[in-house]
């Protein structure tokens, strides 16, 4: 009997602190949106459509802050991807296991480092580095009114889409290959054992054996990195420029919601001003609670 209460006890225990979240959660987007009409109200459907941010004069267009965040972490897709592929493959199927274990740590490690360092590093090292040896040759080399010269026309300081994509990156990496390593180790072991008996090398085990196993979850993986990266606020604040346009090349500056709600939201002075912040965090929420449910969804139904 009393075990019976006790079981009772804890069940209603874990239910209140499932409750408890649910209810953070609905608040913070209730508050989200109350404090975000009034500026949604002003402007509009010309909140998502329009450039123009203008605090001044009250005119608040968030299409290049959204555009910014999208761009931004697509980008870093780009090279996060099949490194953090490389990675886990090579930790899960090819080096020895305890040199896999020793890296796996440093992996680890990298995902704990907090973004302000990360934003530290690209704003004194990636950005001048990346001028220099990167900017200024394409820009010198580009024939004014080239394809080049309208892909990469921009002031040559550093800051801007292209290096905050690079950041993020980074940053991505780590969650991407621990994921991808958990998934490669949940093939079961006959599957890969049967291919190598059959005379298979690694990469023909990895493309016909594991990859198609973990396919529908890496796509999962994916959308949490991509996640991560829509989210992240001060390393790409450090980086990305600041400018509330449209990028007019890949190293323009620009900006995205995270990085114009840190800078701007202390200043705020104005009830619109504040509540066009608010209306982008709203912006975000839906955005990255997207991105994250889509992941949960496909990387839930294979990890056993």
């Amino acid at each position: 009997m009393r075990t019976a209460t006790r079981d009772r006890l804890f069940e209603a225990a874990c239910l209140a602190a499932a409750m408890v979240l649910l209810a953070a959660m609905a608040g913070l987007l209730a508050s989200l949106a109350w404090g975000g009409w009034p500026a949604l109200h002003k402007a509009g459907l010309s909140f998502l459509t329009s450039d123009v941010w203008d605090p001044a004069h009250d005119i608040y267009g968030a299409a290049g802050p959204i555009f910014g965040t999208l761009a931004t972490a697509v980008l870093a897709m780009l090279p996060a991807l099949p490194l953090a592929l490389g990675v886990a493959v090579f930790l899960t199927e090819l080096c020895p296991p305890p040199v896999g274990r020793a890296i796996g740590i440093a992996v680890e490690l990298l995902a704990a480092i907090p973004s302000i360092v990360y934003g530290m590093w690209g704003l004194f090292v990636l950005a001048p580095w990346f001028a220099a040896h990167v900017q200024m040759p394409i820009l010198v080399a580009a024939q004014p009114g080239s394809l080049l010269d309208r892909l990469f026309a921009s002031i040559p300081n550093g800051a801007n889409i292209c290096t905050a994509s690079l950041i993020l990156a980074v940053m991505v990496l780590p969650y991407m290959a621990s994921i991808f390593s958990e998934l490669l180790r949940s093939v079961p072991t006959h599957m890969r054992e049967a291919a190598y008996g059959m005379g298979a090398t690694s990469l023909e085990v990895l493309r016909f054996i594991l990859l198609p196993f973990i396919k529908r979850s890496a796509v999962g993986a994916v959308m949490l990195g991509l996640g991560r990266a829509l989210g992240e606020t001060m390393a790409v604040t450090f980086i990305i420029g600041n400018a509330h346009g449209f990028p007019k090349s890949l190293f323009d500056s620009g900006s995205t919601i995270a990085s114009t709600i840190a800078n701007e939201f202390a200043e705020a002075t104005g009830d619109l001003h504040a509540s066009a912040l608010m209306a982008l965090g709203l912006v975000l929420f839906v955005i990255t609670f997207t991105a994250l449910s889509g992941a949960r969804l496909l990387i839930g139904r294979e990890i056993h």
